[in-house]
């Protein structure tokens, strides 16, 4: 598994390389050379990625490695799982707050507030009491809520409200931010790696790096995101409130009356257009597959000794393979529609699990196999998020887009910890674990569901087959989707 997991990461760099030459070459540069040309946004636009960047950097060093703390730690697998539940059910909590945060408290200070609360999460991991790892885990998934929505809500209000930029320009920057957000999950790995095993500093030295980038991250959004602040601070904001009910416009709707409205529209949303249902569902089957992945990936190869930062590097590097792929296909060259990708995605990562119920038997492991399936199920991943970040653009309502993806992340949330508790009691009543029944069984259901995924899939696209909002515009075709 060592010489695999190097020949991989080579392998996969390589392709990624290429791909990205290939799409550059294939694609016309026509992306908002405006927004390119214009001094005063790139400025904008590097103030803001040179704290986001730092904020994913922190967090992607935390992947490799997390799983390996708690075993380093002598936890059972049953008390890790209950870790990792913990994490998502505070990530359930804590999400509808992370909308409403920005507004009552100010978009800086919860970025702050982002910055401190990780940071304190990172160094829970330097104790083995495992009530403070619990602390640990509620606190990563407040984080992460905060990270989803947060750096996001502050981007799009300096834009738009304070240096009155284009609309149209926003893309730009969250293209740009995708595009080093794969590479820094590459490097995150190998520079985790290099620490955790190179070096011999243990698994809880990625934890420890990541402290400095969040307080670098702090540093940047406490200084140069100040200036930038000036016009849009909640004192504004407060002002235009008064303003607003002076002026005979009636109270405008606090923070928490706007969250309120934005939940119940975006229920009200989801009920009444049956493609908005079925793309939840999918999002909803597919995405909590994948957080029991990540808890499951780490047991299954660890046995084996494989360098783990490297074979964390090397499943994002797949995933980034999966998102080049994607960018050649819906281009004018080849004129694919993200409906063909997103099916493929999901038939993709439903073959991933159905060859892991066979690679991970108990007593018959086959690593190689299991290393396969994981690197097919990122490349899918790579597919997906593109594919179904177009479709909801198209089927949801951008007034009602924050109250809709709210209740998308509800069952998603919920699915997975269900999952994980249902293999907390495999393993700690009939003792499987590396290999062994209870995952092997995660796996199949896992499978299962992603053979209901395709199904949701399925029946969106025979409902909207000759629907307009699911197509690519200025491609070629006879409307219809399959």
């Amino acid at each position: 598994m060592l010489v695999t997991a190097y020949l991989a990461i080579i392998f996969l760099v390589a392709l990624c390389v290429g791909l990205e030459l290939t799409a550059r070459r294939i694609t016309p540069p026509e992306s908002t050379p405006s927004a390119v040309a214009n001094p005063a946004f790139r400025r904008f636009q590097k103030i803001f990625l040179r704290a986001y960047l730092l904020a994913l950097w922190a967090d992607w060093l935390q992947g490799p490695y997390l799983y390996k703390l708690y075993r380093h730690y002598s936890f059972l697998e049953s008390q890790i799982a209950i870790l990792y539940v913990c994490g998502l059910a505070s990530c359930v909590l804590f999400a509808p707050f992370s909308g409403w945060l920005p507004q009552a408290l100010g978009r800086r200070q919860t970025c702050l507030l982002f910055c401190l609360c990780y940071s304190a999460c990172c160094l829970t991991k330097l104790s083995r009491d495992y009530f403070v790892l619990i602390v640990g885990r509620i606190l990563g998934g407040l984080s992460t809520s905060l990270l989803a929505t947060t750096f996001e809500a502050w981007y799009v209000h300096q834009h738009v409200e304070v240096h009155d930029f284009p609309k149209e320009w926003i893309p730009s920057t969250f293209t740009t931010a995708a595009t080093w957000n794969h590479g820094l999950a590459v490097g995150a790995g190998l520079v985790a790696n290099l620490l955790a095993e190179w070096l011999h500093l243990g698994p809880v030295a990625p934890f420890l790096l990541a402290v400095p980038c969040l307080c670098c991250c702090g540093w940047v959004v406490l200084t140069d995101w100040g200036k930038e602040e000036t016009e849009g601070s909640p004192e504004g904001d407060k002002k235009t409130l008064l303003l607003g009910t002076q002026n005979g416009g009636g109270p405008r709707l606090s923070a928490k009356g706007r969250f309120s409205r934005s939940c119940h529209e975006g229920l009200r949303c989801l009920l009444s257009d049956k493609r908005v249902l079925l793309l939840g569902g999918v999002q909803a089957l597919f995405e909590s597959v994948l957080y029991i992945f990540v808890f499951l990936w780490t047991p299954v190869l660890d046995p084996h000794g494989p360098p783990l930062g490297i074979v964390f590097s090397c499943l994002m590097a797949a995933s980034m393979v999966g998102s080049l792929l994607y960018r050649l296909a819906t281009s004018t060259h080849y004129h694919l529609q993200p409906g063909h990708v997103l099916c493929l995605a999901v038939l993709m990562a439903f073959f991933s699990f159905f060859m892991l119920t066979f690679s991970t038997a108990a007593g018959q492991p086959r690593p190689h196999e299991s290393f396969l399936a994981f690197l097919l199920l990122e490349l899918a991943c790579g597919l997906y998020f593109p594919a179904v970040s177009f479709l909801q653009s198209r089927v949801i309502p951008e007034e009602k887009r924050a109250g809709v993806l709210a209740w998308f992340r509800l069952p998603l949330h919920l699915l997975a910890c269900l999952g994980l508790l249902a293999l907390h009691g495999e393993v700690s009543g009939t003792g499987g674990g590396e290999g062994g029944g209870g995952t092997r069984h995660m796996f199949g259901g896992c499978a299962v569901m992603m053979l209901a995924a395709l199904m949701a899939v399925v029946s969106l696209f025979t409902l909207g087959k000759n629907d307009a909002d699911l197509r690519l515009e200025g491609t070629r075709g006879d409307g219809e989707m399959f």
